[in-house]
């Protein structure tokens, strides 16, 4: 006979175990409330938005030259290892959710929120990159909405990746000219 044991929360830490023991599922437990599927397929089109984001990045630090240009080859390539760290990020939440990671090459452009940019003039780079970070931000900030309490690990770290790219969107408009 399996004894109930309740906490003074009134938690039945029972009931908790026997939900644990389901070792297929990693974190995600019974307690989740978000609709996974959909929760992974904007995580994968927040997947593309990022890494479309360090190529365009890591295009603009290549390609950007002319007097004065080294803080802002400098900041291109900063930015561009921050994507790839939130790239990074959501992915593994991605494999936390159960979900796969959509990498192809072949629909990254079409599922990404943010364009990719072949300007030559640096102004125009800097443009672009503003305009990227600023449908960056309002990705994010609708993909939390929706969510909503239903995710809190979710949610906090597109809280904490939109922080960055508002950072971005302000570095970027501090070297328009």
């Amino acid at each position: 006979m399996e004894q109930k044991t309740k906490l003074a929360h009134g938690f039945d830490i029972g009931a908790i175990r026997r939900a644990a023991a389901n070792l297929d599922d990693g974190a995600v437990t019974e307690g989740y409330q978000a609709d996974r599927e959909a929760v992974i397929a904007m995580l994968n089109d927040a997947l593309a938005t990022e890494l479309l984001c360090v190529l365009r990045y890591k295009r603009h630090y290549y390609t950007v030259s002319g007097p004065n240009t080294g803080h802002i080859k400098a900041e291109f390539l900063e930015h561009a290892q921050q994507e790839q760290d939130h790239a990074d990020r959501i992915a593994e939440r991605i494999v936390q959710l159960n979900g796969s990671p959509n990498f192809n090459p072949a629909t990254l452009t079409s599922r990404s929120h943010a364009e990719y940019d072949e300007s030559e003039d640096v102004q125009a780079m800097i443009r672009a990159d503003l305009i990227a970070e600023r449908v960056a931000i309002e990705s994010y900030r609708q993909m939390i909405a929706t969510i909503g309490d239903k995710d809190p690990t979710t949610v906090k770290m597109l809280t904490d990746i939109m922080a960055v790219e508002e950072e971005h969107a302000d570095d970027m408009r501090d070297l328009l000219s």
